[in-house]
């Protein structure tokens, strides 16, 4: 008896396997860019340390 084939987005059962064929996850969005992460990280601490430049100069 032949199998249905495997849609591309799924894994092949495995001979033997106990687990599942599972789909793959889309794109996850922002969680999986740590890049914009570290630029919005980067600028609040710019943003921090501006304000205490400001004070600073504020105070001469």
């Amino acid at each position: 008896m032949a199998e249905a084939p495997v849609p591309p987005e799924e894994t092949p059962p495995v001979e033997g396997s106990t687990a599942e064929a599972h789909e793959e996850r889309p794109d996850g969005g922002l969680q999986e860019h740590p890049h914009i992460w570290l630029w919005l990280i980067a600028l609040g601490a710019v943003l921090v340390a501006g304000f205490f430049v400001a004070r600073m100069v504020a105070l001469q």
